[in-house]
């Protein structure tokens, strides 16, 4: 039994995960995306394991997230994705990262850049006349992103890719790469050199539907415990604002995970598993507990939050948001919960 409760991470499957992307774009390279401490997966760890899998380079979001990676792995070619703040240019020429650049009047000294090309998604990058006036003796990379790859109508994700592809044939020798996740597994023309890779590295779909669709294997995996258990009898109520109210006897169980520990509090109505069986969360979550429907379980029964079948998709269609923020949001200090990494 954990002791409130317990966060597995499979790396095992991250690396089937990197195997099955790397099938999918070949010939391109697969770059493993590991900004936000790996989406909530632990980005060492993370990184590590999709190095050794055959990913060819790590993405980070800020040049601090490169430089703790450096430390730990002295040859890995790490990216920084988004902007180098002031000062922040030292970071990254001490860890040896290279950087995007979006702004034809930031330029960093030092560093082997990738040029950040906005092709319709409307945030941090350059125009083509901009980035086509960028001295070439250190542009490595150009790139771009993709603003609706994982919707349906592929429309302007198509548009994005002609301009991309018209801008990176300006760029002979340099590496191009603009797919997510969702454009390296839907559309073959976006692959170019390497695709960066983020949710489904970590088994989650891009699509917003079962990770099993793609050929993926969620990597993180949530268990606690039913702590209490009560009966309620008609009229009586669980939780903060009394918004579950018994209509007849009624078995509840106290799970103590709240949205102090990422379980956020729109979680009223999802299901999870309570001994092997899905039950519903019943009343408002509070900061260290919520309340779940039982059957016959009693207290001591093992509760599964997100794994076994329940996934994280799941919670984010009841919270109306994407998986990504799902695990992002699970928070695992030692003082609140278990971190386990297995090699399954």
């Amino acid at each position: 039994m954990p002791r409130r409760s317990e966060v597995t991470i499979d790396l095992g499957a991250l690396a089937r995960n990197v195997a099955r992307l790397r099938e999918a774009a070949a010939p391109a390279e697969v770059w493993a995306v590991v900004k936000a401490d790996a989406y909530g997966h632990g980005a060492l760890d993370c990184a590590r394991t999709a190095l050794n899998a055959g990913a060819a380079a790590l993405c980070v979001a800020t040049a601090q997230e490169g430089a703790a990676l450096r430390a730990e792995l002295p040859d890995a070619r790490i990216l920084v994705m988004g902007p180098l703040a002031d000062g922040e240019d030292e970071v990254a020429r001490g860890a040896r990262l290279e950087a995007a650049v979006s702004r034809a009047d930031r330029i960093p000294d030092g560093l082997d850049l990738h040029l950040k090309l906005d092709t319709g998604m409307g945030r941090f990058g350059m125009t083509p006349d901009e980035a086509l006036g960028v001295p070439r003796e250190r542009v490595v990379g150009v790139m771009s992103h993709l603003a609706t790859a994982d919707e349906g109508d592929d429309g302007f994700a198509r548009r994005q890719l002609e301009v991309f592809a018209g801008l990176a044939a300006q760029f002979p020798g340099v590496t191009a790469h603009v797919a997510n996740s969702a454009a390296a597994l839907r559309f073959p023309e976006a692959r170019f050199d390497a695709v960066r890779c983020g949710v489904a590295i970590y088994g989650l779909s891009p699509f917003h539907r079962d990770p099993a669709d793609h050929g993926l294997e969620p990597v993180l995996s949530w268990r606690s415990f039913v702590a209490q258990a009560r009966r309620l009898q008609p009229e009586e109520s669980t939780g903060y604002g009394r918004r579950f109210v018994a209509e007849r006897p009624t078995r509840i169980g106290l799970v103590p995970v709240g949205y102090a520990d990422g379980f956020r509090r729109g979680l009223t109505g999802t299901e999870v598993l309570v001994g092997g069986r899905r039950r519903e969360v019943v009343g408002t979550v509070s900061m260290d507990s919520f309340a779940v429907e039982l059957g016959d379980e009693e207290a001591g029964a093992p509760v599964t939050l997100i794994g076994d079948g329940v996934l994280a998709e799941e919670h984010a269609d009841v919270l109306g948001t994407i998986n990504y923020e799902v695990t992002c949001g699970i928070r695992t200090p030692p003082e609140r919960a278990d971190r386990r990494v297995v090699r399954g």
